[in-house]
């Protein structure tokens, strides 16, 4: 059996290398990519399909939460185990309801960690003693609608998604066509698209329309 083949996101540098070494303790287990923020992490999956990612749900240019969406609807096999400081029960509701595996409190991950892994690795979920409380498998069933993540249908294409996000965010044409490697053109052309598919005027009705949707 060869080893279980992991990817780390989360935009701390230090935490990251930290969390690897001590993953890399087991024998079974290898880190096989790194990267600091969603839009890398799916860039990464276009070469490189691990069995395990662990990531952070704050991450700049594309967070989480919507980065485990993504993930599932390309690659429903890949592993997910959130390990965040979020203790808010509705984040931990949206990761598992997005598709995660496990959802692990960093402040636990010294105790859980490799009890988190090896939970998820085995196809169950596994959810924080912190914030277990009341999950249970019909809970998760319940909340993916039958193990389906529950989306509404998707107006956007990703690479419009992706254009939303980053504009919401407060960066200019030049700078999401830089972090997408397209260009300004083709950025007001997406942007474009967006404003007329979902009846938008302007980049407040825009950015209000990324909050609802969580994209930011």
């Amino acid at each position: 059996m060869g080893s279980y083949r992991i990817v780390l996101a989360d935009d701390h540098v230090m935490f990251r290398q930290g969390l690897k070494r001590i993953l890399e303790e087991r024998s079974d287990l290898e880190v096989v990519g790194e990267v600091d923020c969603g839009l890398e992490l799916l860039k990464l999956l276009e070469r490189l399909v691990p069995d395990l990612i662990i990531l952070d749900i704050s991450m700049p240019n594309l967070r989480g939460l919507e980065a485990i969406h993504e993930i599932k609807m390309s690659h429903p096999e890949v592993r997910i185990l959130v390990l965040t400081m979020h203790k808010d029960q509705e984040y931990l509701h949206q990761a598992i309801t997005a598709g995660a595996e496990g959802y692990l409190l960093k402040e636990d991950a010294d105790a859980e960690l490799f009890s988190a892994i090896d939970r998820v690795r085995r196809g169950r979920i596994y959810v924080s003693p912190k914030l277990s409380e009341g999950v249970t498998e019909d809970w998760v069933k319940m909340s993916r609608g039958d193990h389906k993540p529950s989306f509404e249908p998707e107006k956007l294409t990703t690479r419009e998604r992706e254009v939303v996000k980053l504009i919401a965010e407060g960066k200019s044409s030049k700078e999401v066509g830089d972090l997408l490697f397209i260009s300004v053109r083709t950025v007001e052309h997406h942007r474009a698209n967006i404003m007329e598919k979902l009846n938008l005027k302007n980049t407040a009705d825009l950015v209000k329309y990324a909050v609802q949707k969580g994209y930011v």
